[in-house]
């Protein structure tokens, strides 16, 4: 069975398997409990799931690993979110005196979806996607994620295909977790350049000097722009996308002392981008416009060719999803209905070359499950020796890593040893420091 195969009315059958078998229950409590940091850490974090006929419910939490699977096997949820840890227990916010039901801690979350970029995208709009318009995700990803470890420090970022049409971020370190709403809005804006709603034209100003870390950004950007926007997006390849670019140069550029009129300017370069075949050819034709006009222009046009580029190109972030502690992110892990695609982590040492298209749908993965093994002999004669919750735990790892999904369950595997190696540093740190104080 193909990916494309999936059909969303299988759905409600393939689910109770999943969560029975494929789903990474030990990981995934291995990762929210982060290593027991406080007694209540896992039990008053907040899970909220999507059942069948979009019925939403909230405030969902567990004491132990064995509670979760056996409620998430029970409900079957269609979509799965992780909110905030609380002050208690969210299942009984309603028992708690009004006030005093507060979100502490949560992970600091990125969004970024492709819908944000239908302004500047020429091969798809809404939830479409193709290999085309993913290198705008692939650039998000560099870009942020250089931000986010160089400029920030932070060290533990789970980057997460959403299942659909775009990715997220888990910053994991414990400095993330415990940031205040404020802090979480500095980093955010700190981290957004494109400015401005549908009524915006010029969405990206820069000013002199240029932040380092737009320098950083740009250096992505100019990496991937020529072959994505001016090739393949083809962005002066028609009379209205040349139109839309050229509405974001400055009047004084426009006006230049080669034509008498601005309407001229925009005629020739119209006439030249239409007669010239080669896309590079009509991109160095603007950028040399631009450039006969850098010396003598005022200081808002002097970057206009490097404002273009971060216009097409830069992360467009959901800056209030990012903001708010108590705020929900879909889990990885959690099955698209759409698409029926995993949303599964990436691996960064593979971002060039990850396809969202290759992602294992839920009916792939089933299908996988129930193809037989040679060594599935073997396996069955180890269960006699095996206690009855061990036998689960090693039957859902076994039957796993008979699909598609255990490439990505390995890369979360990595994510957490990584964690883990860290925290024991940490410990030790403290405990010298004690031995020496």
């Amino acid at each position: 069975m193909s990916n494309s195969d999936y059909d969303p009315a299988c759905l409600p059958d393939l689910l109770p398997l999943y969560y029975r078998r494929l789903f990474p229950f030990p990981q995934y409590y291995r990762w929210l409990s982060y290593g027991g940091v406080s007694k209540n850490y896992f039990q008053n974090r907040e899970f909220s799931f999507t059942l069948k006929d979009d019925i939403y419910v909230r405030y969902q939490s567990f004491s132990t690993q064995n509670e979760l699977e056996k409620e998430m096997q029970k409900m079957v949820p269609y979509k799965i979110d992780i909110g905030a840890v609380y002050s208690h227990r969210p299942s009984q916010h309603n028992t708690v005196k009004s006030g005093t039901f507060q979100a502490l801690e949560k992970e600091l979350v990125f969004d970024i979806d492709m819908t944000d970029y239908d302004d500047v995208r020429r091969c798809c709009s809404a939830a479409d996607i193709c290999s085309k318009c993913w290198t705008l995700m692939t650039i998000a990803i560099r870009i942020l994620d250089r931000a986010l470890r160089e400029d920030f420090g932070f060290h533990h970022l789970l980057w997460v295909y959403s299942g659909r049409r775009g990715v997220h971020c888990w910053v994991c370190d414990e400095a993330a977790r415990k940031l205040s709403v404020a802090a979480r809005s500095a980093v955010a804006e700190y981290l957004s350049l494109v400015k401005g709603g549908e009524e915006t034209t010029r969405k990206v100003v820069l000013s002199d000097p240029i932040h380092p870390f737009i320098n950083h950004s740009l250096s992505v950007v100019e990496h991937y722009f020529p072959q994505y926007a001016i090739v393949e997006q083809d962005i002066l390849g028609s009379k209205e996308s040349l139109d839309k670019v050229l509405a974001l140069l400055p009047e004084d550029i426009l006006s230049s002392p080669k034509f008498h009129l601005t309407a001229h300017i925009k005629k020739d370069l119209t006439t030249y981008c239409q007669k010239v075949k080669n896309p590079m050819e009509r991109w160095g034709e603007l950028c040399s416009l631009v450039e006969h006009k850098k010396s003598s222009t005022k200081k808002g046009g002097q970057y206009i060719d490097k404002e273009i580029m971060l216009q097409y190109c830069y992360p467009r972030l959901d800056v209030n999803v990012s903001k708010g502690v108590n705020h929900l992110l879909k889990s990885p892990f959690s099955v698209h209905p759409k698409t029926g695609r995993i949303s599964v982590p990436i691996d960064l040492k593979e971002l060039n070359t990850f396809d969202p298209f290759e992602v294992p749908t839920i009916s792939l993965i089933c299908e996988e499950l129930e193809k037989p093994r040679a060594d599935e002999v073997e396996d069955e004669d180890m269960k006699d020796k095996e206690n009855e919750q061990d036998a689960g735990e090693r039957r859902r790892i076994r039957d796993y890593k008979r699909t598609s999904l255990a490439k990505y369950v390995k890369v979360f595997d990595r994510f957490l040893e990584t964690m883990a190696r860290s925290r024991k540093g940490e410990m030790l740190k403290k405990s010298d420091l004690q031995k020496d104080f």
